[in-house]
C-alpha cells in the first residue's frame, strides 16, 4: 500500500476518534471561538515543528505565488467553511447535514477531474456510489430537508473541496508542513477578523482552564489530522484521499458502541460494511493504474 494511502487512512482513524472525543467533551463555547482557539494552538505547534526541523529557511524563501496559495488555502479551507458549517449546524437537521458533509468526495472528485486531470476508472466510480449508499444507511437517513442551514453546509463542503484542489497545486512546490501552517495560521487570522467585525472577540475571555484543557486535546487531534492528511495528499489523488476520509464515520460508530454501549441497527451495520468495502476498493484501485493523475 502506498505511503500516502496509509497516511490518509491514519487521518480517517484520527477523524473518527476526534469526533468521538469531542462529543464526550461538549463545552459551552461559541463554535467560532472554539475553532479560532484550536487553529491558533495548532499554528503554534506547527511553527515549533518547522523550527525544530530547520524548515524556517524554506518559509523565508517562499515566492509571492507560494504566499498567495497559502493565504488562499487559509481563506478557502481554514476559515470561511468552518464559519458556514457551524452556523449551518445550528439551523439544520442532523441526518441531512451529515449526509451533505459526506458528499465532499463527490465534489472533490469532479473538481480534480477538471482541474488536475485525474482520470478515474469505472471501478472507482462504482465504489464511490457504494460509499454514498453506505453513508446513507449509516446515518439512518429517511427525511430530506434542504433549507438555509443545509445550504450553508453545502457551501462549506464546496469550499473544502476547492481547498483540496488548491492544496494539491501548492504541495507541488511547498512542503506539507508549510502548507498546513498556512492553512491554520491564515485561517486563524481571517476568523479573528470575523470575530472583530461581528463583535464576538470578547467571548475569548470566556475560555477558562477547564475549557482550555479540552481545547488543547482537540488541538492535538487536529494537529495529527492535518499533518497526516496533507502529507498523504502530496502523493495521492484528491479523489482517493477524500474518499478514504469517509472511513471516519464507522470508526466513530464503533467507539460509541464499545465505550458508550450505543446500539447499532442492522441497517447501520450494513452501511458500515459498505463504507469499509468501498473505501478499500478505492484505495486498492488507486495503486493499479486505474486511477492516474496528470497536472499537465
Amino acid at each position: 500500500m502506498k505511503k500516502g494511502v496509509k497516511l490518509v487512512f491514519g487521518t480517517a482513524v484520527i477523524s473518527g476518534i476526534s469526533i468521538f472525543v469531542n462529543s464526550l467533551f461538549i463545552i459551552n463555547i461559541n463554535p467560532s471561538i472554539f475553532t479560532f482557539a484550536k487553529n491558533v494552538l495548532v499554528s503554534i505547534f506547527l511553527f515549533s515543528i518547522i523550527l525544530l526541523l530547520n524548515k524556517f529557511k524554506e518559509l523565508k524563501s517562499l515566492s509571492i505565488k507560494n504566499w498567495f496559495y497559502l493565504i488562499l488555502i487559509g481563506l478557502v479551507g481554514g476559515s470561511i467553511p468552518f464559519l458556514l458549517f457551524f452556523k449551518g449546524l445550528q439551523l439544520s437537521t442532523g441526518p441531512t447535514s451529515a449526509l451533505i458533509h459526506k458528499t465532499i468526495f463527490i465534489f472533490s472528485t469532479v473538481l480534480a477531474v477538471i482541474f488536475l486531470k485525474e482520470k478515474i476508472n469505472y471501478r472507482v466510480i462504482s465504489a464511490a456510489c457504494v460509499l454514498l449508499i453506505g453513508n446513507f444507511l449509516l446515518l439512518k437517513f429517511n427525511v430530506f430537508s434542504f433549507k438555509t442551514g443545509e445550504l450553508f453546509i453545502l457551501i462549506a463542503v464546496l469550499f473544502w473541496a476547492i481547498e483540496n484542489i488548491i492544496s494539491k497545486y501548492a504541495l507541488k512546490d511547498i512542503s506539507f508542513n508549510i502548507v498546513v501552517l498556512g492553512r491554520m495560521a491564515f485561517g486563524s487570522l481571517f476568523i479573528l477578523i470575523f470575530l472583530l467585525i461581528t463583535n464576538k472577540a470578547h467571548l475569548l475571555t470566556s475560555i477558562d482552564l477547564s475549557k482550555l484543557f479540552i481545547i488543547l486535546i482537540a488541538s492535538l487531534l487536529l494537529l495529527l489530522y492535518v499533518l497526516t492528511y496533507y502529507k498523504g495528499l502530496k502523493t495521492i489523488n484528491v479523489s482517493t484521499a477524500t474518499s478514504i476520509l469517509s472511513l471516519g464515520s464507522p470508526i466513530t460508530f464503533l467507539l460509541n458502541f464499545v465505550f458508550l454501549g450505543q446500539l447499532i441497527s442492522l441497517e447501520q451495520f450494513i452501511g458500515v460494511i459498505l463504507i469499509i468495502i468501498s473505501v478499500a476498493a478505492i484505495a486498492y484501485y488507486s495503486e493499479k493504474r486505474y486511477v492516474t493523475i496528470s497536472t499537465a
